[in-house]
C-alpha cells in the first residue's frame, strides 16, 4: 500500500477510536450520575421543608415506599408508624400513581389508628415528586362527613332529653307560686328546683362537649400526655364523692407510662368512668383504677363491685343518652352522656373502649391506647 495513504488513514482511524473513547466516557458519566440520584436517600432541597409546615397530611415515600419525610399531621392522623404507610389502601394508591406516572386523587374511609373503629374520610392524592419520590397529600374531611349526621342526632336527642328538666322546672315555679305561704313547702320545692336547674346544667355542658368531640378533630395541639398525672386528677375529682358514699378508690398498675394526645380530655374520660363506678357502686365498696401495657398498647381499666349491666345492653352502654337503669339515673342526676363522652375521646386519640360486665358483681371498663415509645412523634427525613 501507498505509504502516503497511511497517514490519512491512520488518522481517520484514531478519530473513530477517540470519539468512541469519548462517547462511553460520557455515557458512563451519566450511568453514574442517574445511578448515584438512584441510590440517593436525601428528598430534593427544600421539600423537608415544606413538608414539616404543611397544616395538612404530607409524606414524601422512596421507590421502596419507606417514608422519608412526613408532617406531623401525618403522625396524628394516625397515618404513619415506624417510617411506613399504616393503610395498605395508601400504599396501592401511591404504587399506582408511580406506575400510571400521573397525579391520581381518591376519597378514602380508613381506620384512625390500630385500636378501634373510628374512621378517617379523607382526600388523598399521589403524584411522582421528581424520578426517584412519590408524594402523598391528605385532606382530612372526617368534620364534614360527621356534621350532617351529629346536627340531626343533636336536634332530635337535645329536643328529647331537654323536656323533663325543662318541664320539672315549670311545674316547680308553678308549685312555688301557689305554697307561698307554707314556708316548708316552698323550702322544698326550692330544693328541688335547684336539683333540676343543676342538672339542666350538666346535660347543656355534656352536650356541648360532646358536639365538640362529635363535629371536629378535637386533638389540634397534642402533646406527650403523662398517664399517671390523668389517674391521679380523675382519682382526686372523684374522691369527696367516694367518700361521702363510703367507697375507696385504689389505683395501681405500672408506671412512667404516656400516650399522645390532649391531658385534660383524657383526664375527662377517666373522671367519667370512675364516677359511673363510684355511683352505681354500694355502700361500702371499692373501686379498682388500674394501668398495665403491652409493647404497644396500654390499657386504663376501672373496675367496681356495682349493680352490672345485663348482657343485652352492653353494646348500647356507649350510646348517647343511654341509661342501663333510668330511675337511679334520675336519683344521682345523670345525663346518660359519660360514658359517650369516653368513646368519643379515646377514638379521638386512636383508641377503643371495651366493657366486661356481670349483673350483680360489678364492671368493669377499659380505655386501650397507643403507646409512646418514642420522645416525639415528628418523623424527620431520613438521611444517610
Amino acid at each position: 500500500m501507498d505509504s502516503a495513504l497511511l497517514v490519512p488513514l491512520a488518522l481517520a482511524l484514531g478519530a473513530v477510536v477517540g470519539g468512541g473513547a469519548v462517547v462511553a466516557v460520557i455515557g458512563a458519566a451519566r450511568r453514574g450520575r442517574m445511578a448515584a440520584e438512584v441510590a440517593s436517600t436525601s428528598v430534593p432541597d427544600g421539600v423537608d421543608q415544606v413538608i414539616q409546615v404543611l397544616e395538612s397530611a404530607g409524606v414524601v415515600l422512596d421507590p421502596s415506599n419507606n417514608v422519608v419525610s412526613a408532617s406531623p399531621r401525618a403522625v396524628t392522623l394516625g397515618l404513619v408508624w415506624n417510617r411506613t404507610l399504616v393503610h395498605a389502601r395508601l400504599v396501592e394508591l401511591v404504587d399506582r400513581a408511580r406506575r400510571a406516572g400521573e397525579p391520581i386523587t381518591e376519597e378514602l374511609e380508613l381506620s384512625r389508628g390500630p385500636l378501634g373503629d373510628a374512621a378517617l374520610h379523607l382526600s388523598v392524592r399521589a403524584a411522582r415528586l421528581g424520578s426517584r419520590y412519590m408524594l402523598l397529600l391528605v385532606e382530612d374531611r372526617t368534620e364534614s362527613y360527621r356534621l350532617d349526621a351529629v346536627r340531626r342526632d343533636f336536634v332530635a336527642n337535645i329536643s328529647h332529653e331537654l323536656k323533663t328538666p325543662i318541664g320539672a322546672i315549670g311545674l316547680l315555679g308553678e308549685a312555688l307560686g301557689h305554697a307561698a305561704d307554707d314556708p316548708v313547702q316552698v323550702r322544698r320545692f326550692a330544693e328541688q328546683l335547684s336539683k333540676e336547674s343543676a342538672r339542666l346544667a350538666s346535660l347543656t355542658q355534656e352536650i356541648i362537649e360532646l358536639s365538640r368531640l362529635q363535629a371536629k378533630d378535637a386533638l389540634l395541639h397534642p402533646d406527650v400526655v403523662e398517664l399517671d398525672q390523668v389517674v391521679a386528677a380523675a382519682i382526686d375529682q372523684n374522691r369527696v364523692l367516694a367518700d361521702s358514699r363510703r367507697v375507696a378508690l385504689v389505683g395501681g398498675g405500672q408506671k412512667g407510662l404516656r400516650v399522645w394526645g390532649d391531658e385534660a380530655m383524657l383526664i375527662t374520660a377517666v373522671h367519667n368512668l370512675v364516677h359511673n363506678a363510684v355511683q352505681y357502686s354500694p355502700s361500702p365498696s371499692r373501686v379498682g383504677i388500674g394501668v398495665t401495657a403491652t409493647d404497644d398498647v396500654i390499657e386504663i381499666a376501672v373496675t367496681d363491685q356495682g349493680i352490672g349491666i345485663p348482657e343485652d345492653e352492653l353494646d348500647r352502654v356507649f350510646e348517647r343518652f343511654f341509661r342501663v337503669d333510668q330511675a337511679r339515673s334520675r336519683t344521682t342526676g345523670g345525663t346518660g352522656l359519660g360514658l359517650s363522652i369516653v368513646k368519643h375521646v379515646v377514638q379521638n386519640h386512636g383508641g377503643d373502649v371495651r366493657v366486661w360486665s356481670q349483673p350483680g358483681r360489678g364492671s368493669t371498663f377499659t380505655i386501650r391506647l397507643p403507646r409512646v415509645l418514642e420522645p416525639a412523634p415528628t418523623l424527620t427525613k431520613a438521611r444517610s
